[in-house]
């Protein structure tokens, strides 16, 4: 692995190819149970000060991605709110931990985003312990694969509407009236908005509103100096891989159809939320990057 993100390796290389077992995990997925171990930056990610002062919410901050964009902005000397499930409270404090260890605060808010009330409480709370919030990421999905629409529950589809969809709605809506010029708002996509699998139609729907979400608001927020950016990852190593988000038969192979012939790591990905919540992104609003291995986005 490597020593910091700014390590310079062969990118094909740069981190083990993984071989994880046929194995499946109840919902949600921990990171604490995920074999092979996933890497969110703990021992690499270096700060240099890029989000000194900053007050950020990240929803999903427990594990995966969230994990890592949590660790990163720590680092680059933001405070950090993560929300997550009650289920995952021994992921959640793991990562508080890193946030700590960074010598920055870290707020922890367990609970269901697919409760408006819920979403509300989350932006109140991370106001009144840091005195202002600029920073919104809206990171936490639901994806559970289904290989035939006619069994596709609707409750599934409506909690995965909700859970990827609804929550950001939501969120960012509470969040606005305390976000001053300067502040962003980064939304996680997905490449399953430009190659959608047959098996995740819910998902993929989800992600594709995801982007046109984020370019709509993006306009309509720049002239007062918010700026919002989508993230699209393409196949990260995960707990939400092995929580029935992928058929078992098809995780030892999981991530081998990129160009870079891997998965990637949460901790390549955390760069990117960095890049787009500081203001050396000033100019890039309504931007959707792809980090995806190589994957292309039509």
């Amino acid at each position: 692995m490597p020593e910091s993100q700014y390590e310079f390796d062969n990118p094909v290389d740069r981190y083990p190819h993984i071989h994880p077992p046929e194995a499946q995990v109840p919902e949600p997925g921990r990171d604490s149970e995920l074999e092979p171990p996933a890497d969110h930056g703990e021992a690499s990610y270096v700060g240099t000060g890029r989000l000194t002062a900053r007050k950020a919410i990240v929803t999903g901050g427990d594990s995966g991605i969230g994990a890592a964009v949590a660790i990163a902005f720590a680092r680059e000397g933001a405070d950090v709110a993560i929300v997550y499930q009650p289920e995952e409270e021994v992921d959640a404090q793991a990562i508080a931990e890193q946030i700590r260890g960074a010598g920055r605060t870290a707020l922890t808010i367990p609970g269901d985003l697919t409760d408006r009330a819920f979403c509300d409480r989350v932006v109140q709370r991370a106001v009144d312990e840091f005195g202002g919030i600029d920073i919104l990421v809206n990171n936490a999905g639901k994806q559970v694969f289904c290989p035939d629409l006619t069994e596709l529950p609707d409750d599934q589809f409506d909690l995965t509407m909700k859970t990827n969809v609804y929550a950001m709605f939501w969120l960012t809506k509470s969040a606005l009236p305390h976000l001053a010029a300067g502040s962003t708002i980064i939304n996680t996509t997905s490449v399953q908005a430009y190659l959608p699998s047959e098996l995740l139609v819910d998902y993929a729907t989800t992600k594709a509103a995801i982007n046109t979400f984020t370019k709509a608001l993006g306009q309509q927020l720049a002239p007062k100096g918010i700026r919002v950016n989508a993230v699209a990852p393409g196949p990260i190593w995960t707990p939400l891989q092995v929580s029935a988000g992928q058929p078992p038969e098809k995780l030892p192979d999981f991530g081998s159809q990129t160009p870079l012939g891997r998965p990637g790591q949460p901790a390549e990905l955390a760069p990117a939320y960095v890049f787009l919540a500081s203001p050396e992104s000033s100019y890039v609003v309504g931007e959707t990057l792809t980090v995806t291995g190589g994957m292309p986005t039509p």
